[in-house]
């Protein structure tokens, strides 16, 4: 999406955007994301540096590669998070959220893992954030992808209006 066609389709959707971010759907989500970003950390830091250090060679490499792809994806939501949370403060414009820079990133493929090697704490923690992840992808393209597409032609059209205005027609 172009800088042009999100000042078109933004200003459709800031209502929405707005009346998300103050609803309890979004407490609740926002509480959720930032609990899983603080209990990965502390598994991470703790019992996870041990479940790690007893792993067979395969196993630690997943081990790296999946916690890596675990913090990635929960920072990808805690950044999403915070952005509608800005606009709920005031801190940021409902039209600069739907900035592309602002969108849920597509996830890092995954490579075969061998998953029941993993500690149980990685794994629990990978399932939850998936899931957290997929219910805001959900969210984002709902709000900003999909209505952005919808809001498309109203937005063409009005162009092809001050064009007929400006010129006659």
């Amino acid at each position: 999406m172009t800088d042009l066609s999100v000042s078109a389709a933004a200003p459709w959707r800031a209502g929405v955007i707005q009346d998300f971010a103050k609803s309890e759907l979004f407490d609740r989500t926002f509480d959720e994301g930032m609990l899983l970003v603080e209990e990965t950390a502390g598994y991470l830091d703790g019992a996870g540096r041990h479940d790690s250090k007893i792993l067979s060679r395969n196993a630690a490499l997943a081990y790296a590669t999946e916690s890596m792809r675990l913090t990635t994806r929960l920072m990808q939501v805690a950044s999403w998070l915070l952005v509608q949370r800005a606009v709920r403060e005031g801190e940021m414009a409902a039209e600069a959220a739907c900035a592309e820079n602002y969108r849920l990133a597509e996830e890092i493929a995954a490579v075969a893992a061998a998953i029941e090697e993993l500690p149980y704490g990685l794994v629990n923690l990978l399932q939850r954030s998936e899931r957290l992840y997929e219910r805001v992808r959900h969210l984002d393209k709902r709000m900003y992808v999909e209505v952005a597409a919808e809001d498309a032609p109203r937005a063409v059209q009005a162009q092809f209006d001050r064009l007929t205005a400006a010129f006659g027609g």
